[in-house]
């Protein structure tokens, strides 16, 4: 840590002094961040440091303790620095390749649950599926879906065909490597597409926070000049991937919801639904039926 003192160090006394340390470097979370990093370097669930306060730790464990809090008060993302983030109530692996899940892109697989829930089988297209989290997560809860989950970085295929093996869903998703819909079968409709797209203006990646500015992936943030690039892509060619009645669920940043709303009604061929807000009550999901007969 700082500056070593004889006064030992107990798991206690190591999480108190990394708390104040991360809240002076930036962290909107620091007694999360330095329990969720020593548990890490300890080797055990994070609920177990509650009852180990008053144990000394290890050498071994403090040296790579002191490591991961210095990468994080780089600004490295916690999830990073451990390898793994949930999502969804599930354990995802992650790294740099991909984008960390956060909890704002639940509201996309409870918008397909709530479709489908009663449609004993589902086809559906995952665009730009990253580490997975959607097509996986949703695959967890709907026995009868079947995915196409395409990405066009094949380190993100990667990581997105280990969450789904860890989670024993590999056999309902076709991981797919190319551009929006472009490696999906000839001719392939399906009953539904979702995506969580790159939805960031280039020239606002800059203003972003340390850890998502330096260390996440700009492929799946950026997204053109105005950050509707990929999102209007999607939303001008799934008319061609949706059977009549099939539903488009996109993740959007909350102050585009009036632009991708208005580019909806542009496209023609959709029945607009209510944006779905999230947690903090901003608009987080666009949704909208291909009408039969377009």
């Amino acid at each position: 840590m700082a500056q070593e003192t004889n006064e030992l160090w107990t798991f206690g006394r190591l999480l108190t002094w990394t708390t104040d340390y991360l809240r002076d470097h930036g962290s909107d979370s620091p007694r999360l961040d330095a329990e969720v990093l020593l548990a890490h370097a300890v080797g055990c669930e994070r609920i177990a440091l509650y009852t180990r306060f008053g144990e000394p730790a290890g050498d071994a464990a403090r040296e790579q303790f002191r490591e991961l809090v210095r990468r994080r008060a780089a600004g490295s993302p916690v999830a990073y620095l451990v390898g793994h983030k949930e999502f969804f109530s599930l354990d995802f692996e992650v790294g740099p390749d991909v984008l960390i899940p956060r909890p704002d892109s639940e509201f996309v697989v409870l918008e397909f649950l709530r479709v489908f829930k009663t449609a004993p089988q589902v086809s559906a297209i995952d665009i730009g599926t990253g580490s997975g989290n959607l097509a996986v997560a949703i695959a967890k809860q709907h026995a009868g879906v079947r995915f196409h989950a395409v990405d066009i970085s094949p380190a993100a295929l990667a990581v997105a065909r280990r969450n789904a093996e860890r989670h024993g869903v590999s056999d309902r998703i076709e991981f797919l490597e190319g551009d929006l819909f472009g490696p999906a079968p000839p001719g392939l409709e399906v009953d539904c597409i979702v995506s969580n797209p790159p939805y960031i203006a280039a020239g606002d990646v800059t203003q972003l926070p340390v850890g998502v500015r330096d260390f996440e992936p700009h492929l799946a943030l950026a997204a053109g000049a105005t950050g509707l690039e990929v999102v209007a892509a999607i939303i001008a060619a799934a008319p061609g991937r949706l059977r009549p009645g099939g539903q488009l669920i996109l993740e959007i940043g909350a102050p585009q919801e009036f632009d991708v709303r208005r580019l909806v009604e542009q496209q023609g061929g959709y029945s607009l639904q209510p944006t779905i807000h999230d947690y903090a009550g901003h608009p987080r999901v666009v949704s909208a039926v291909k009408i039969a007969d377009s």
